[in-house]
């Protein structure tokens, strides 16, 4: 917020400023000023209305669902190696409830989802279930990943070049993967 009132007032802060094109800058402050113009309008719409459902549509959810941005994508590949090709080594697919499932629109089939891009997220489902014997073995639950994530977390900040190791199963070791085409020729 604090930032926000800053670029209304047609100002950066110092560290902005050094990455901030001059030409540029003008489109900062519009943006910041059509915000504090969006939520001075939800605040009135609040008050004639005698009513907190505006601001439960238009600004709240940024508060009470931004925790759930962050609790869901540090299982994505926090902890886990960097710079590598296959995607099942440096990502995490982790079992959720199907509310969670909804709110993160399948993102938790995050290997699946890295290797098959394309593949629309009502689908990654059973794009599991076709690949998931070529891939390293699920997480049962975020609390799950998460008993791996922190101690990860904690490591790395002593070591830089700690990661955790994905295991692939047996076969799939023996050869790049190659199954898409018959999932995507199935779906």
């Amino acid at each position: 917020m604090r930032k926000l009132g800053v670029h209304c007032l047609g100002r950066l802060t110092e560290e902005e400023a050094t990455f901030v094109p001059e030409m540029e800058r003008w489109k900062v402050y519009l943006i910041a000023r059509i915000y504090v113009a969006i939520f001075a309008a939800t605040a009135i719409a609040c008050w004639l209305m005698g009513s907190i459902l505006p601001a439960m549509l238009i600004g709240l959810p940024s508060f009470y669902g931004a925790f759930l941005v962050i609790y869901f994508g540090l299982t994505q590949h926090a902890g886990l190696a960097e710079d590598v090709l296959d995607h099942r080594l440096n990502s995490r697919t982790v079992y959720m409830n199907p509310i969670f499932r909804f709110l993160y629109w399948n993102m938790n089939y995050h290997v699946e989802h890295h290797m098959f891009p394309m593949v629309p997220y009502h689908a990654l489902p059973r794009l599991h279930e076709a690949i998931k014997g070529d891939c390293p073995t699920p997480y049962a639950s975020t609390i799950e990943a998460y008993r791996e994530i922190l101690p990860a977390l904690a490591r790395q900040l002593k070591d830089p070049n700690y990661f955790v190791e994905r295991t692939l199963p047996d076969p799939a070791k023996a050869v790049p993967y190659n199954h898409g085409a018959q999932f995507v020729a199935a779906g």
